[in-house]
C-alpha cells in the first residue's frame, strides 16, 4: 500500500467516515455474533468498530509491519492479530460467526486470488454465518489513489456469481454511492 493511501486509512477523517457510514450499515445488515474474522484490517480502524459489535475479533493482515502495529495497539483487548495470507494461514474451519472484508479485495494480486479468498472464507465460517464486505468501484480517481500499489478492482456486476461459486448463498450486492459497493452473503446452514 502506498504511503498516502495508508496515511488516509489511519486518519481521523477516515475513522469518522467509518463511524458514521460503515458502522450503521453493519448494525443493519447482520448479527456478527461473538467470533468475527476480519481480513485485511490495515491500520485497524475497522477492527476498532468490529470490537464494538462482537465479542472477539481475529484480524488477518498480510503486511508484517501493519500486523505488528495493530497487535501492539490492541494488546489487552479481545482481538487476535494474525500475520499471514488469509488464503493459507492456519485457522480453525467452521469457527467464525461472521467474516468481513473492508476495502481490501482490490489489494489482492488477481481475481483468482480474490476467488481463492472467497472459498477460504466459506470454509472458515460457521454454517449460517454472514460474509460482509465493502470495496471501491473502479474509477480514475481510485486508480490515482492506488498509484504504485497493487490495484485489482472487483467488478460488482460479477461478484454475486463469484460468491455463489465459492459456496455462498443469500448474496446481495449494492452501490450506496458512485465510488463504493457493499455486499453480504451467507454460508448455507448445515
Amino acid at each position: 500500500m502506498n504511503e498516502s493511501h495508508l496515511s488516509y486509512l489511519a486518519s481521523p477523517a477516515w475513522a469518522e467516515t467509518l463511524r458514521t457510514d460503515l458502522l450503521p450499515w453493519l448494525r443493519r445488515v447482520a448479527d456478527l455474533g461473538d467470533d468475527v474474522l476480519e481480513i485485511g484490517p490495515g491500520p485497524g480502524l475497522t477492527t476498532d468498530l468490529l470490537l464494538e459489535l462482537a465479542g472477539r475479533v481475529t484480524a488477518v493482515e498480510v503486511d508484517q509491519d501493519l500486523a505488528s502495529g495493530l497487535r501492539e495497539r490492541l494488546h489487552g483487548r479481545n482481538a487476535e492479530i494474525v500475520h499471514g495470507d488469509a488464503r493459507t494461514v492456519e485457522l480453525e474451519e467452521g469457527r467464525f460467526t461472521a467474516g468481513t472484508c473492508f476495502s481490501m479485495l482490490h489489494h489482492m494480486e488477481s481475481p483468482r486470488a480474490q476467488d481463492e479468498l472467497f472459498v477460504r472464507l466459506n470454509d472458515l465460517l460457521r454454517p449460517g454465518a454472514a460474509l460482509i464486505g465493502v470495496d471501491s468501484v473502479d474509477s480514475e480517481m481510485i486508480r490515482q489513489g492506488h498509484r504504485d500499489d497493487t490495484y485489482v478492482p472487483v467488478d460488482p456486476d460479477t461478484l454475486e456469481e463469484r460468491l455463489h461459486a465459492a459456496g455462498f448463498a443469500e448474496i446481495t450486492v449494492h452501490r450506496p454511492n458512485t465510488h463504493q459497493f457493499r455486499f453480504t452473503a451467507r454460508k448455507p446452514a448445515a
